[in-house]
């Protein structure tokens, strides 16, 4: 059964039988596999099969405030009864008024916009679209526009409501699978990225081994690092001399997919600015005076891996615009060559020095700072992760002993209170220098004691203080506590005593008039050890 053409309705002809609803015009529909292809291809065959100037379904969004069009930008607020789409959602009854009194009595401008082109003797029809659920959701609303004639033969036609409740059980079918599909989207994502997460996390635990520290600074400059190493960008490490900034780098080509390929740095302060280029670029066999053989240069050498220029700072203007085509455009050219070079290199660059007033002072070129800044990184002092400094001293305590092939040695509570008071603008490097000297001082069998640690003192001043000292104590005359106060002088002279005498401590008792045994006592007591 087809059918009759639209152009010559009749009142029998045009009423859609629930026979044709459920055969050719169901088949078409179920084939949708989408809400967003259903609603267009409903409206098409209703448009095309009944002969109408218009057939639109609008969608309810998620949130329920809003109706959606297909294809379309415009929406219309529900709770807006400036248009009839508002009346029909609230009522739950379908809705048919003339397009000539929707232009007069309803004042909303998308709607008014939709009508516009509408002839005037026109009928808008417009159903509500639930679904069959004993939740009964709204869907959305159909819009149907024809003459008067059509669109009342259309209201009460039983293949009608049976259009309606076809299209309405497959657009809640789909709208539950495709949600089904985006929660099951949305939990595979979150499964993603807790996997990405642990696993950014285990290498960030990994890089403890290499970037020692237990503060919230340590550990957010590691979770930086995997992520930069994740990466093909440059990456600029700026911090304060003694951070750690070569460390870091390693860590960034270790972690990358480069990991294979060579590690070249420089330094680009300790090269003087006329061996700077031949060094990163290389040069051609008699480039120059001396040139007596061609060289390859850092940049060739780091081809596949990555190259870490430090204190970046420091290079010359007329060596940034060179190192600046290298990273656009991949090309470089030797000193004195005839044909460029391609070089396929991640670049990581360093520097403690402050580029931005370097960029004002026109010392450093703005372009080339962008450009290696495409990840930048801020290393944490000293000063930031005080709590990092007792791991940290022990780390070089190890590491020297094994070096210095040492007995094994801690380091009393005495001392690493020194160590926490002290100021490093040096950093981390200054701290690894205070321990090796310590390390150094400290007799065999003993641990590092806090008269060990290198002081602030000339010689000369050491001298004059020890001789002070000799002389007799200045005491305070705010004195509160008097156990406390002969605790720190018998502390004080213990001291002088034992850096007179090199630490050893039978010369010190002996000169105090104690026995070894007392003195050991005492220097457990007064925390100048911890045997």
């Amino acid at each position: 059964m087809m059918l009759p053409a639209a152009d010559t309705p009749s009142a029998e002809s045009t009423a859609l039988s629930a026979e044709l609803a459920a055969m050719p015009l169901a088949l078409t529909l179920v084939e949708s596999r989408s809400t967003s292809e259903l609603r267009p291809r409903a409206a098409q065959l209703l448009q095309r099969h009944l002969g109408l100037a218009l057939a639109e379904c609008l969608y309810i969004e998620g949130s329920g405030r809003w109706l959606g069009r297909d294809g379309d930008d415009g929406q219309f607020d529900c709770s807006d009864f400036n248009h009839p789409y508002a009346h029909v959602i609230r009522s739950g009854k379908a809705l048919t008024l003339s397009v000539a009194d929707a232009r007069t009595r309803l004042d909303h401008a998308t709607f008014q916009q939709q009508v516009a082109a509408m002839g005037a003797s026109l009928y808008l029809h417009i159903r509500p679209l639930r679904a069959a659920d004993a939740e009964r959701e709204w869907l959305g609303v159909m819009l149907l526009v024809s003459t008067q004639t059509r669109l009342s033969q259309l209201a009460d036609d039983p293949g009608m409501a049976a259009f309606d409740a076809l299209l309405c059980r497959l657009w809640a079918r789909l709208a539950r699978e495709q949600g089904e599909r985006q929660r099951s989207r949305v939990l595979q994502d979150s499964l993603a990225k807790l996997n990405d997460d642990a696993r950014r996390q285990a290498l960030a635990d990994q890089l403890g081994d290499e970037l020692l520290g237990h503060s919230s600074a340590m550990q957010a400059l590691r979770r930086h690092v995997v992520r930069a190493a994740e990466t093909n960008l440059a990456v600029l490490l700026q911090g304060e001399t003694g951070t750690g900034k070569d460390r870091v780098a390693r860590a960034i080509h270790q972690l990358s997919a480069r990991s294979k390929g060579p590690f070249m740095a420089i330094n680009c302060a300790a090269i003087p600015e006329a061996l700077l280029e031949s060094e990163l670029f290389g040069h051609a066999k008699g480039a120059f005076s001396g040139a007596d053989q061609a060289r390859e240069g850092l940049i060739r050498q780091a081809d596949g891996g990555t190259l870490f220029l430090d204190e970046i700072g420091d290079m010359p203007l007329a060596l940034q615009a060179k190192l600046l085509r290298v990273l656009e455009s991949g090309r470089y050219r030797p000193l004195g060559a005839s044909e460029e070079r391609c070089a396929d290199l991640r670049l990581v660059a360093a520097t403690h020095q402050p580029l931005r007033e370097q960029i004002r002072d026109r010392q450093f070129r703005a372009d080339l700072y962008y450009r290696l800044g495409q990840f930048p990184l801020a290393l944490p002092p000293l000063s930031e992760r005080r709590d990092d400094i007792a791991m940290l001293a022990q780390s070089f305590i190890t590491d020297f002993c094994e070096r210095e092939a040492r007995d094994e040695m801690g380091i009393t509570p005495a001392a690493l209170r020194l160590l926490y008071r002290r100021d490093y603008p040096g950093n981390v490097r200054e701290l690894k220098n205070v321990i090796d000297y310590a390390c150094a001082m400290t007799p065999q069998g003993a641990d590092i004691d806090a008269y060990l640690l290198p002081g602030e003192q000339t010689p000369n001043e050491q001298a004059s203080s020890v001789s002070a000292e000799d002389a007799g104590f200045a005491l305070p005359d705010d004195i509160d506590d008097l156990r406390q106060a002969l605790r720190d002088v018998e502390s004080a002279i213990i001291r002088q005593r034992l850096r007179r005498f090199g630490g050893n401590r039978a010369q010190v008792a002996e000169s105090l008039g104690l026995p070894k045994r007392t003195l050991a006592h005492k220097c457990q007591l007064l925390e100048l050890d911890t045997k």
